[in-house]
Order: structure tokens, then C-alpha cells, then sequence
């Protein structure tokens, strides 16, 4: 599909279970833009702390997490939106079985998506 074309997924939390014992998870969506990449978890299972190359937002889309971000920890429900800077270490624990759309902004993009400036050659 061209990028100059609008793409939809229907049902995103549906395209992941929650395995026993597991995280799982699966790129479901690779653009010029970004990527998202959805997580299922079982209740305790986690990702521990570590950074990213690129800022990223974190939506529960069932169950709830703990997120860890620098100094600060909060527990997210379906609808909460978190959004992580680039480098800040951050970990993730599900409190319950849970799934997770991970959304990660190329770094080429990144700085128009916060200021909403494009740069033009």
C-alpha cells in the first residue's frame, strides 16, 4: 500500500492473545512514520527498564499496566495515553493479563510531530 494512502486495522487488540506465562508481541503496523508494534502480557510478566532510540506512546487497549518512566510510575488503564522521550529509561509490568499498542515515532519525523514544523529542502 502506497504512504500517500490512509491504512486501517480493524480490531487492533484482537490481532494478539494473552499466552500463559508470556509477553508477546507483533509489528502490525511498519510506515515511513513510525511504527506499532502491539504487546500482550500475563498478568506479572514485564518488560524491564531500558531506552529507546525514538519516542514512543503506550495505550492499554485491555487490563492494566504499571509503567515506569524515569523517576515516575503510574498505573495505566484502557484509554490512559503515555508518551515517552527519546532515551528515557522506562519499563513496563502488567497487573493483570493485559494487552498493549506500542506507537514508536522515526526519528527522522519526530521533531514535526511535537513542534509541527516540516522542514522543507
Amino acid at each position: 500500500m502506497s504512504e500517500s494512502q490512509m491504512q486501517v486495522l480493524d480490531n487492533v487488540a484482537d490481532m494478539v492473545s494473552v499466552q500463559p506465562e508470556a509477553t508477546v508481541s507483533r509489528t502490525v503496523m511498519s510506515t515511513e512514520g513510525g511504527n506499532a508494534v502491539l504487546f500482550s502480557f500475563d498478568e506479572g510478566q514485564e518488560l524491564s527498564e531500558h531506552t529507546a532510540a525514538m519516542p514512543a506512546f503506550i495505550q492499554v487497549l485491555r487490563g492494566r499496566l504499571l509503567v515506569k518512566g524515569g523517576d515516575d510510575e503510574r498505573e495505566i488503564d484502557p484509554g490512559d495515553l503515555v508518551y515517552l522521550p527519546t532515551r528515557l529509561p522506562h519499563a513496563v509490568k502488567a497487573l493483570e493479563p493485559s494487552v498493549m499498542l506500542l506507537t514508536m515515532i522515526t526519528a527522522a519525523r519526530a521533531a514535526d510531530a511535537i513542534d509541527g514544523r516540516t522542514e522543507r529542502q
